[in-house]
């Protein structure tokens, strides 16, 4: 049981938590929403969809490891939400979780291709969600917001990989 949480450290703990716990308690909000002033009706109010999108934050937790797999699982895990439960309120917690993953990736892909891959991979997770969000008007005017998102916390992820890159090849760090 050990192995499975090895190499995981005390803010990866923190960040899964903090995307499950936004989770849950959005999906609380949409079994219990009367809200009829949404662009889309929810599809449903089932209590399975709250642990069912624990799917979904969870993965996160492994993201150090193998951000591609994490991305991978995530994405299904998406895609299978949106299928079993249909038009539901996601947004405000997969655009966050798709920005923290895009920060990953920057840390943790390696290659330029597997990088790549990964961006792929999160857009197909917006994209997914944002077919089916209830509180989405339109798609492209989401994107706006998505997608710079993503290219922001790309871009601080990498400045950070670089600055961790220099640091640790630099004379001092080998004298220290």
């Amino acid at each position: 049981m050990n192995e499975i949480f090895k190499g995981i450290r005390p803010l990866d703990y923190v960040l899964a938590g903090l995307m499950t716990a936004g989770g849950v308690a959005m999906m609380y909000e949409n079994t219990a929403s009367l809200d009829t002033n949404l662009p889309h009706p929810l599809s449903t109010t089932t209590w399975a969809m709250v642990p069912a999108f624990l799917l979904v934050t969870l993965p996160i937790l492994w993201r150090r490891r193998s951000v591609l797999a994490v991305i991978g699982i995530t994405a299904l895990a998406t895609v299978a939400h949106v299928v079993a439960f249909g038009w539901l309120t996601r947004c405000g917690i997969v655009l966050p979780l798709t920005f923290a993953l895009a920060y990953a990736v920057a840390r943790f892909a390696g290659s330029w291709r597997n990088q790549a891959t990964g961006l792929v991979g999160i857009v197909v997770i917006q994209l997914v969600m944002l077919f089916r969000d209830s509180s989405i008007d339109s798609v492209a005017s989401a994107l706006a917001i998505a997608l710079p998102g993503v290219a922001l916390f790309y871009a601080i992820g990498a400045f950070v990989q670089n600055r961790v890159t220099k640091q640790s090849t630099s004379p001092t760090a080998v004298h220290a």
